[in-house]
């Protein structure tokens, strides 16, 4: 089984290096955990991920952040749940230069706590903060995620199921 953890996360981290937003903004995923619950990102300053002012472009800043929780979410919780990216912010709080990077980590008591939270059918709506970091260890832009998670809809007890069915009467 752990063997099998292992290959599966350095696949991800092989298709998300290889995919081409990521190669094109110079975007690096360096690690993800065999149980999904640590992701480490990094991303250097090159003439195409450069602003107008010389510094990381801060679409690329939020690429570099956008999918992590929600893939370590769907990984770690299992195929009887749907994760959604719902919502997100971020703040550039100074200029990027030379390499960043971002850590992104869950434990499980948040995990353990979400499934405590959607047993009852309902959605769950977690929020998730991850700095982006230069290489001074300044804070360069932080991100807010929030997450959409529920029980898929054969996984929920009868009554969430009932709340949750469109109503065909009006």
């Amino acid at each position: 089984m752990a063997v099998r953890a292992t290959l599966i996360s350095r696949l991800t981290r092989w298709r998300l290096n290889l995919y081409g937003p990521y190669l094109g903004a110079g975007i690096r995923v360096e690690h993800i955990s065999p149980d999904f619950l640590a992701v480490d990102v990094v991303m250097r300053l090159r003439p195409w991920n450069r602003n107008a002012v010389g510094t990381h472009f801060g679409g690329s800043l939020y690429s570099m952040v956008d999918p992590f929780y929600m893939l370590m979410l769907m990984r770690a919780l299992g195929p009887d749940y749907l994760v959604w990216d719902q919502a997100a912010q971020i703040d550039f709080l100074r200029p990027g230069r030379g390499r960043v990077r971002a850590a992104f980590r869950l434990d499980a008591d948040q995990l353990r706590q979400l499934r405590d939270a959607a047993a009852s059918g309902r959605a769950v709506r977690p929020e998730y903060v991850v700095e982006v970091l230069d290489e001074a260890g300044e804070v360069v832009a932080r991100a807010r995620k929030t997450l959409y998670v529920r029980l898929k809809p054969a996984r929920r007890p009868p009554a969430a199921a009932e709340i949750s069915a469109p109503d065909h009467s009006l």
